[in-house]
């Protein structure tokens, strides 16, 4: 596990003002990086406290903050 937050802005940093202007503008946008924070926090949770949670579930977490990941990249770029 790697203990790494993932942060939205610290994965592209060079978009941090696209971001910003998409969260206050985009609420398609908006839920989906909140959607991503959560579910990214409760990954480093995991990993960071040690909570007790089945690979599978784990796993489950990881996938989904890709798939969200990809479709806010999408945006960010289109």
């Amino acid at each position: 596990m790697s203990h790494v937050p993932h942060e939205l802005v610290a994965e592209f940093p060079d978009l941090k003002e696209r971001i910003h202007h998409l969260k206050t503008s985009d609420t398609h946008f908006e839920r989906l990086f909140e959607e991503y924070h959560e579910v990214n926090r409760e990954i480093h949770r995991a990993e960071a406290a040690g909570l007790n949670i089945t690979d599978e579930h784990y796993e489950d977490l990881k996938k989904k903050r890709m798939v969200l990941k990809d479709e806010l990249y999408a945006m960010l770029t289109a």
